[in-house]
């Protein structure tokens, strides 16, 4: 029904920049905010930025003037720019979204749900 879509991930060096991005398809009524996590092995996933869909952000503190979350309402995309990579940002980035679904026959769902991507993994050298 809904489906996120994670790209750009890969491997860089120390002091590099990557670009995420994440789209949204499906049957969608409305994309709220939309966030990114990142998981690195054995950790938890912890939060790194969301923007809202006003364009209001906000940054963890480990990636605070390093990344830069944009979006595109028209489109249903969120990218994230990192730059100045450190090997510590290495892990898999998850998009999540918070999103207003309608059915197949246009009614629209007024309670949002919490949609997931599959995750990119990011991979820096020191």
């Amino acid at each position: 029904q809904v489906q996120l879509v994670e790209s750009g991930g890969g491997l860089v060096q120390a002091g590099g920049s990557l670009r995420l991005s994440c789209e949204a398809s499906g049957r969608i009524f409305r994309v709220n905010e939309m966030s990114w996590y990142r998981q690195a092995p054995g950790k938890q996933r912890e939060w790194v930025a969301t923007i809202s869909n006003d364009a209001i952000t906000t940054y963890a503190r480990s990636v605070e003037g390093r990344v830069t979350i944009s979006r595109d309402n028209a489109k249903k995309t969120a990218s994230l720019q990192m730059n100045n990579l450190k090997p510590e940002d290495t892990a898999v980035y998850y998009c999540k979204a918070s999103i207003n679904t309608q059915s197949i026959t246009g009614v629209r769902h007024l309670t949002p749900k919490n949609y997931w991507g599959q995750g990119t993994q990011v991979t820096v050298s020191s």
